[in-house]
């Protein structure tokens, strides 16, 4: 569709196609409102095979969630366009500018633009990322339970991750990578040695891969620990630019800055709501969905009473 073409202005624009922006795309619709979503493809969980955790939906591809998500939408008259927004500007009437050229005219914002996931530069980690290395054992644990598990420490904060993944395997190593030993406080290593966690110092210079399958963590040094599963902590980069263009307010966080919003996503600017990863990096398919649609019921109501303001006041 060229969105640009139309001379209507939406009720509401939603920036991002995933499991948020499409929840919300759905409730607007169903609620007669005139909705578009502008979707750049980029979803987080785009390596992943599965996604977990999501009642009745567990262990569906995220592709195939995404397509069905974009079928039900389309039934209740949303448009959905595959194209980029660049800029936003405006103040209850905003002017949405798309990577294509052109632009289109909204009443309210949903930010669903998700964030990126900045992973370690060891050789082989990017190429197997979704398979065999992994972030959240939430998400995969059961997957890969009982096999021989790694944690490569980004920080001295990585210590979380190695305990956590211990609910899954018993057999665990904590590489520790650039971080030093004396980094870790007592207690850390108290529960470190409590889980059964081996501690291993020294950089990680590779992972060894056979059969496109990862067999072991290759170290600085030479020297090679077999292992089958990797656990990472990508640092997750916020997709905050339109946000912070529309001057919507920062919380600084350990894991990125992420715009301050009340309990249905409404940031600092009057009329523009966010939700899914773009207000928190730990937000789940199933709370990202959750996310927008407590957005959009709100936004239901504000338009609602908007009109009704406008009309009782003329």
């Amino acid at each position: 569709m060229n969105a640009w073409d139309r001379n209507e202005i939406y009720d509401v624009v939603v920036v991002g196609g995933g499991a948020a922006g499409l929840s919300a795309a759905l409730v607007l619709g169903r609620a007669r409102h005139r909705t578009l979503v502008v979707d750049a493809g980029e979803p987080r969980n785009a390596p992943s095979s599965h996604m977990q955790g999501y009642l009745t939906r567990d262990g569906m591809a995220p592709a195939d969630f995404l397509a069905r998500g974009r079928e039900e939408i389309a039934r209740y008259g949303v448009e959905l366009v595959r194209d980029r927004v660049t800029d936003v500007t405006g103040d209850g009437d905003f002017t949405v500018t798309l990577g294509s050229g052109g632009t289109v005219r909204a009443r309210r914002l949903i930010v669903a633009t998700g964030l990126k996931d900045e992973l370690p530069g060891v050789p082989g980690i990017a190429e197997r990322f979704g398979r065999d290395v992994l972030h959240c054992p939430f998400c995969h644990g059961w997957e890969v339970r009982d096999r021989p598990f790694g944690v490569l420490a980004s920080s001295a904060t990585s210590v979380h991750q190695a305990l956590m993944v211990s609910q899954w395997s018993q057999d665990v190593t904590f590489f520790l990578h650039r971080v030093a030993e004396a980094e870790l406080s007592d207690q850390d290593l108290r529960r470190l040695a409590a889980a059964g966690v081996d501690v291993v110092p020294g950089e990680v210079a590779e992972l060894v891969v056979e059969d496109d399958r990862l067999t072991g963590v290759r170290l600085a040094d030479g020297s090679t620990h077999a292992r089958s599963v990797l656990f990472v902590g990508p640092r997750p980069v916020p997709r905050t630019g339109l946000l912070e263009r529309l001057g919507a307010e920062l919380d600084e966080t350990p894991f990125g800055a992420y715009p301050v919003v009340d309990p249905t996503g409404l940031t600092t600017v009057p009329g523009v709501w966010a939700a899914g990863n773009a207000i928190g990096f730990a937000e789940q398919v199933v709370h990202a969905a959750s996310g927008g649609y407590r957005a959009a019921a709100a936004i239901v109501g504000d338009l609602l009473m908007s009109r009704l303001d406008a009309a009782v006041n003329t």
